[in-house]
């Protein structure tokens, strides 16, 4: 069959002014626009109204859009093969791409907990087809129009089909108009005090902004919100309880950040702000006339959810010394409950790209985490001289579990403080690490496991007593990290020995050496404030009775370890060189003592004591602490059995007495790191 133009031409003239077809193309065009600045156009209060404008339009006429393309098609199917049938078959074709893929990224972002990267292209690349193919379709039909005289009739239909597109697309202005988000103020307060000048406004911490002001308390809190709908709530839930979270509820940080204030000024906290409370530092609320120096949502959060994952560059310098940037806010995003909290989760879900800016690549490098687990102090701080505090990323940079170059020999940061754990989370998954893939079914724990088994009891936080569990079995070296088993012994995270005789005269000097050696740590330890943790040896020597004939690390009713024990810590001095022991690290200038435990090193402590000739007298109290011992009886046959045990805790009993104002109902709970025995033979 011969195609006719002029017949063509006219029965296309005569559908250019259908209701159907210029409703059709007004649609198209206006889903087409808002689509495309879905995805092209930067992130805005008009785009997130285009996401909702064009789903609810997309629904709304879906099923009169399909009526109309099946009419057209029957309409013209029985004409000669020609470019504008090809092009309108290919049309047709991408529309019902563009339609499939776009009812199951609406369907994912209605009741799942994210859409599929897939089928959102799929429906990027259908709306880029189809409008291509569109256009050249209307062009030609357009000049054969033209041709046939029907040229009027076109473009009448075409114009009708603009106004409706432009009103379709004004529905999103009056989206904007109606809400266009929160507004944030950014603005220091009137009375705020800039010690070191205006272009340092959150110094000494080295944290800034992107802008170098003031962000809005609101901006950086509100993780709760993150875990709603299916989103993170695995995450949330393992952030509630975690140090990350508490960093400004913690007692003894607000005790010690009290006596700060009152002794160098409030501005001074801001040293400590930029790691255990930014969302106050950044909103200005370490200052003067601010009860406890900290805004509502930083006390709650601490290291929130957006205080992390809105860091845009990081230094090893230490101090905080990050750039943070404000997040860009979805429409009702602080909302947890109603139709806005339904809105805003849809709307993160079906226009993620601003949301997935928060999850940067640069999280996984322990460069990340350097700037705020290292730390020190200057002039600005002791107003003496620059003094090097805890430094837990320099110990791994310089330890064997840093082969650079090398990540299957190499054990970072996140691999054993946010060890993979099964998830249904949406952030499971993930191709960039060397040993994941995207459908691995984990996501990495945001409990950050460490030491602190004390202060989520203390705080009554949720889930306290799971947290605690898992912390002793961390620190005790039962906590299974499967991704790097392979690189690290088993057992303890530092292992203790005894190198004992196995046999000894009576009345014969005895030593006994205990070996410590870190196997599973990746920094020095114990690492954290070395003033205030506390590690120590508790050796015992006891006889076949049971009877204790020596021991040393014990500890008596108040809580105090006793003197003479050997203990892994720090003692700092202020410039007279009195002893730092209440904290007061804005007063430190040097270290007199210091000792700790490398990775991959042993360090050994002897102890002497004379082999009893005979059984302890009296009721079988401790030996005075000369250790000497009278002869009652004959030792022969007598077994000594020696015991020692590396233990731990997280806060000193004089610091928790001083923070609490006097002496402390309560104690940090002790852990027994590892322990070890051995039997000596008396010889008479």
């Amino acid at each position: 069959m011969k195609s006719n133009p002029r017949a063509a031409g006219r029965a296309a003239g005569a559908s250019w002014t259908m209701p159907l077809a210029v409703g059709a193309i007004a649609l198209i065009a206006a889903e087409t626009i808002t689509g495309l600045a879905i995805r092209f156009a930067p992130f805005h209060a008009a785009n997130q109204w285009g996401v909702l404008i064009h789903t609810v339009l997309g629904i709304a006429f879906l099923a009169p859009l399909l009526y109309y393309s099946i009419h057209h098609w029957r309409q013209y199917r029985v004409q000669a093969v020609s470019d504008v049938l090809l092009l309108g078959y290919l049309f047709a074709a991408f529309l019902l791409i563009c339609l499939a893929s776009g009812i199951i990224v609406t369907l994912q972002a209605v009741f799942s907990a994210k859409t599929s990267a897939l089928w959102r292209d799929i429906h990027l690349l259908s709306t880029i087809a189809l409008m291509l193919s569109g256009i050249a379709h209307l062009a030609i039909s357009y000049v054969r129009a033209m041709r046939v005289g029907e040229g009027a009739i076109a473009h009448a239909g075409l114009a009708r089909s603009a106004a409706w597109a432009v009103m379709c697309l004004a529905l999103v202005g009056l989206g904007v108009a109606m809400y266009s988000g929160r507004t944030p103020i950014n603005q220091l307060p009137a009375d705020y005090r800039y010690i070191y000048g205006e272009d340092r406004p959150f110094a000494p911490s080295l944290a800034t902004t992107s802008t170098g002001g003031a962000i809005d308390s609101q901006s950086l809190a509100g993780s709760e919100s993150c875990g709603t709908s299916k989103c993170h709530e695995q995450i949330v839930a393992e952030w509630r309880p975690s140090a990350h979270r508490y960093a400004a509820m913690d007692t003894v940080f607000l005790a010690i950040q009290d006596v700060m204030a009152k002794q160098n000024g409030p501005e001074s906290t801001r040293y400590c702000a930029g790691c255990h409370d930014p969302i106050s530092l950044f909103s200005g609320t370490k200052n003067i006339f601010v009860e406890n120096l900290t805004s509502l949502t930083g006390y709650q959060e601490g290291i929130s959810c957006l205080a992390c994952h809105a860091i845009q560059q990081t230094d090893v310098r230490g101090n905080a010394n990050y750039t943070i940037a404000q997040p860009s806010e979805y429409l009702w995003q602080w909302e947890t409950k109603g139709p806005a909290r339904i809105v805003r989760d849809f709307l993160i879900r079906a226009y993620p790209a601003e949301h997935n800016r928060l999850s940067r690549r640069m999280f996984k490098t322990p460069e990340f985490c350097a700037a705020c687990h290292k730390q020190f102090i200057d002039q600005e701080v002791n107003r003496v001289g620059w003094v090097q505090l805890q430094n837990q990323y320099d110990n791994w940079a310089a330890s064997h579990w840093f082969v650079k170059g090398d990540a299957n020999k190499t054990v970072e940061c996140r691999e054993c403080h946010m060890p993979l754990v099964d998830s249904k989370d949406p952030a499971a998954g993930d191709l960039a690490d060397y040993n994941r893939t995207a459908r691995d079914g984990k996501h990495r724990s945001h409990r950050f496991l460490a030491a602190n088994n004390f202060m989520p009891a203390v705080l009554g936080l949720p889930g306290a007593e799971e947290h605690i569990r898992m912390t002793e079995e961390w620190l005790q070296g039962e906590f299974r990290i499967p991704e790097i088993e392979h690189k690290w012994a088993e057992g303890p995270i530092v292992q203790i020995g005894i190198d004992a005789p196995s046999s000894s005269k009576a009345g014969q000097p005895t030593v006994i050496r205990v070996s410590m050696t870190s196997s599973k740590v990746g920094h020095d330890f114990p690492t954290g404030p070395l003033d205030m943790i506390q590690s120590w040896v508790h050796i015992t020597v006891r006889d076949q009775a049971g009877r204790v004939v020596f021991e040393s690390g014990g500890r008596d009713e108040n809580h105090f370890i006793e003197p003479g024990s050997f203990l892994f810590k720090a003692e700092p001095v202020d410039q007279y060189g009195n002893l730092i022991d209440r904290h007061n690290l804005w007063e430190m200038v040097g270290v007199r003592y210091r000792r700790s435990l490398f990775p991959g090193f042993t360090d050994f402590v002897d102890y002497k004591l004379d082999c009893p000739s005979g059984p302890m007298r009296g009721n079988g109290e401790n030996p005075p602490p000369s250790f000497s011992f009278t002869p009652e009886a004959s030792a022969a046959g007598q077994r000594l059995q020696v015991t020692a045990r590396l233990l731990y805790r997280k806060i000193d009993q004089f610091l928790l007495n001083y923070v609490e104002g006097g002496k402390s109902s309560r104690t940090a709970p002790v852990v027994v790191i590892a322990s070890a025995e051995r039997t000596i033979e008396v010889i008479p």
